[in-house]
């Protein structure tokens, strides 16, 4: 359930009144400078594109994930069920029109300012910045921004004192010099302190000449020099910079690796198809139409069988009449010099051997005139096939 379908479900998505309520404010809402509405919702931007105000306000309100900053739109390619997108896609996906009219419309406000954009190469992604309108920047009063009053330095010990410190009892009238005595020029009347004002009984006299040291005052108290906390960046504030600016160029690696491991796999796949599985596939189809040949009569099974069981000579009953021998025509001349490949490649008979068993001369139907024919029709054969390979 979405945010919209849940507020309609507590209660109406719109309210009817116009101001509101002493213990309400505003929220989920969107500042947008005046001059940036009289300008996309001008004659001139719907010459361009009528859609130009609805394109701006789908910039102002893209999704969380879009934004990079405030006022920083950053668009990356994406994942979608499988299959990758473009960043230039899913801006036109928040933009919600064709790519042509969003192109120009962006082009269009880029020109008159009120967007700054930034595509970069190999996909680090696309950036739009949303621009403040001139008249819509007001310059604040140096005096009303101070809240508190700057603080003067206090005494360090160089000067007698300070003026925002206060003020000794007695007068300067008297300059004479105690820097080396333990005398209270303002002791009282009725006789001296045991002990001297503004000093430690334990602290060493200085020399005569010399300023007491910053840290100890007239009233013996010590000044605590100001400390300055350095500004420090968090460990996590440093991941997210760092992603920012290292996932886009991660991801496009990613992705070119991808892209090259899979190219390679497919020439691989390519390369044993050419040279392992269809050479077998051919074979096999030769032999199944050796198969052929030899069931239709056109090779001897029974003379074959005889010649592989050494019973070579002897005289065997058959009831099949042998064709008689003929002049081939040029489609038996290829398919007689198929056959005789496809005995050389599965059986390794060589072409002489089987050009003699079906010659006219060993009782079979192959005329000694085309022997020629077919052996050379058979050795093309075997070249063509071994530059394929």
């Amino acid at each position: 359930m979405t945010a919209q379908s849940a507020a309609a479900a507590n209660g109406p998505r719109f309210v009817r009144r116009t101001s509101l309520a002493p213990h309400e404010y505003r929220k989920n809402f969107h500042q947008i400078d005046g001059e940036v509405i009289a300008t996309v919702t001008s004659p001139e931007a719907d010459r361009v594109t009528p859609l130009m105000s609805k394109i701006y306000l789908c910039l102002v309100s893209a999704p969380a994930e879009c934004w990079e900053g405030p006022g920083t739109l950053y668009f990356t390619a994406k994942t979608k069920e499988g299959k990758q997108i473009k960043a230039s896609k899913v801006l036109y996906e928040v933009l919600g029109v064709a790519s042509a009219t969003a192109h120009k419309a962006l082009s269009w406000m880029h020109e008159q300012g009120i967007i700054g954009y930034s595509s970069g190469k190999n996909g680090v992604g696309i950036r739009i910045f949303l621009n403040r309108a001139a008249t819509s920047i007001g310059l604040k009063d140096d005096r009303a921004c101070k809240k508190i009053l700057p603080f003067a330095r206090g005494s360090n010990g160089e000067g007698r004192g300070s003026s925002v410190e206060p003020a000794f009892r007695d007068s300067y009238a008297d300059q004479r010099d105690y820097s080396d005595t333990d005398l209270n020029p303002s002791a009282p009347k009725n006789g001296a302190d045991k002990k001297s004002v503004g000093k430690n009984t334990s602290d060493p006299i200085p020399p005569s000449g010399n300023p007491p040291p910053a840290s100890v005052r007239r009233t013996g108290r010590e000044i605590e020099p100001p400390t300055h906390q350095a500004s420090t960046i968090t460990v996590d504030e440093i991941v997210a910079r760092l992603r920012v600016e290292l996932e886009p160029c991660v991801k496009a690696a990613a992705t070119q690796a991808a892209s090259q491991a899979a190219s390679r796999e497919v020439a691989r796949t390519r390369e044993w198809f050419e040279t392992k599985a269809l050479p077998k596939a051919v074979r096999v189809a030769q032999h199944e139409t050796y198969d052929l040949l030899r069931k239709h009569g056109t090779i001897d099974a029974r003379r074959e069988r005889a010649r592989s069981e050494l019973q070579v000579g002897r005289a065997m009953e058959d009831s099949y009449q042998q064709p008689a021998a003929r002049p081939l025509t040029t489609a038996e001349i290829q398919e007689t010099a198929e056959t005789c490949v496809a005995l050389l490649e599965t059986q390794g008979k060589n072409v002489d051997v089987t050009l003699a068993e079906i010659g006219s001369e060993g009782g079979c139907w192959l005329l000694t005139e085309d022997a020629p024919k077919v052996r050379e029709e058979a050795e093309r054969l075997l070249r063509a096939r071994s530059e394929r390979r």
